[in-house]
């Protein structure tokens, strides 16, 4: 068996408790964890705007309350892209681990990481949406507003869902992650009904560009663990980033892969092109003043994100899909956020719409769950 990196505690310095959940069994844990001193009850400090300056102090601050509303959404999307029906489970905001290019840096309006209690309620809700589309494979993810692992040596959240998702017949969880935090998946049968992910980038822009994330040969040495341990395995390449060797970088790392994981155990492989929204270069301008991700050419979409050229996100997905095909031909690769022009230009059979993708995912997933 591969020894990986132990689950790693979040830096935090302080702690605070909404007094509505300070009975409830997953603040009483985090209370266990940590010493006295750095424990608050209340609601921290609000502000209308934060400051780049204190993003490192909000990233050492947790807050612990409950969620008064829907905590399972449909993912956003973006218009005029093709998306993949995929749910988001949002029990988590925000992210101690520090990538240059995060989006969650224009959304730290709530000055602390936040951890929503209220799993029941998440449960409920899938279980909705389970009994309303019987006859098809609903996937769900935690990892939209922060990293499905990063928190959960505090929370212990995968060893309660698990066990839910792997007695549902249609529903699939995905954890998605950048680290090596995967002791609590240990000893758990997942029944084919979860995917554990790591988005991906070469190890000189992990170094470079995501702070505080497990290394790309911890991350690996995960991946193949979890795969020894009954669990699909998913990859992100997601955002590939021009640079000037990306060439050479990125085919390294596909052969890292080829080198490590077992290809009929991966489920799904996305790619997707960086891309930002003007608030978001203006944080990483101040926070990274030299920062390399602006490199390459940009359009501003549509939907008010800039991208790389269109002709640059077709050379560089059509470099990916070879080297993945050359892998294996057999792997489910597919586009997060891409319009119909990209996938009708790269691939030999692409999804005509959104609706297309998601069936495509159904009789992917079912084929996996039916040979376990």
């Amino acid at each position: 068996m591969v020894q990986v990196l132990k689950n790693k505690l979040p830096n935090l310095q302080t702690i605070w408790i909404d007094p509505q959940v300070r009975a409830h069994p997953i603040a009483r844990t985090i209370m266990e964890k940590f010493p006295g001193n750095k424990i608050r009850f209340g609601v921290p400090p609000g502000q209308k705007a934060v400051p780049h300056e204190t993003i490192e102090t909000i990233k050492q601050t947790l807050f612990v309350t409950r969620f008064n509303g829907h905590l399972v959404k449909p993912c956003p999307g973006t218009r005029g892209m093709i998306c993949c029906g995929y749910w988001v489970i949002n029990t988590m905001m925000h992210c101690p681990m520090d990538c240059h290019y995060c989006i969650l840096q224009t959304y730290l309006s709530v000055p602390a990481l936040t951890i929503y209690v209220n799993e029941e309620d998440v449960k409920a809700e899938i279980r909705d949406r389970l009994r309303l589309h019987r006859d098809h494979i609903c996937r769900f993810g935690t990892g939209e507003l922060g990293d499905s692992l990063v928190h959960d040596a505090l929370t212990g959240f995968s060893r309660r869902m698990i066990p839910f998702f792997a007695a549902t017949e249609n529903g699939i969880l995905e954890l998605k992650t950048k680290t090596a935090n995967i002791q609590n998946l240990t000893g758990i049968d997942p029944k084919g009904h979860t995917v554990v992910s790591w988005s991906l980038n070469p190890d000189r822009l992990i170094k470079k560009l995501e702070p505080m994330t497990a290394s790309l040969s911890q991350r690996l040495r995960a991946a193949r663990q979890c795969q020894e341990s009954g669990y699909w395995i998913g990859l992100h390449f997601d955002p590939i980033i021009w640079f000037e060797d990306w060439e050479n970088a990125y085919r390294d790392l596909v052969d890292r892969l080829s080198n490590t994981l077992d290809p009929g155990r991966i489920i799904w492989i996305s790619i997707a092109g960086f891309r930002y929204t003007a608030g978001q270069k203006d944080m990483i301008a101040r926070r990274f003043p030299a920062s390399s991700l602006f490199l390459g050419e940009f359009f501003r979409n549509e939907d008010g994100k800039f991208r790389y050229l269109q002709r640059s996100r077709i050379r560089m997905y059509r470099k990916m899909l070879q080297w993945l095909r050359d892998w294996d031909p057999s792997l489910f690769v597919y586009y997060c956020m891409e319009n119909q022009r990209v996938w009708q230009t790269t691939f030999p059979n692409p999804p005509e719409n959104t609706g297309d993708l998601d069936e495509r995912f159904n009789q992917r997933v079912r084929s996996f769950i039916e040979k376990g």
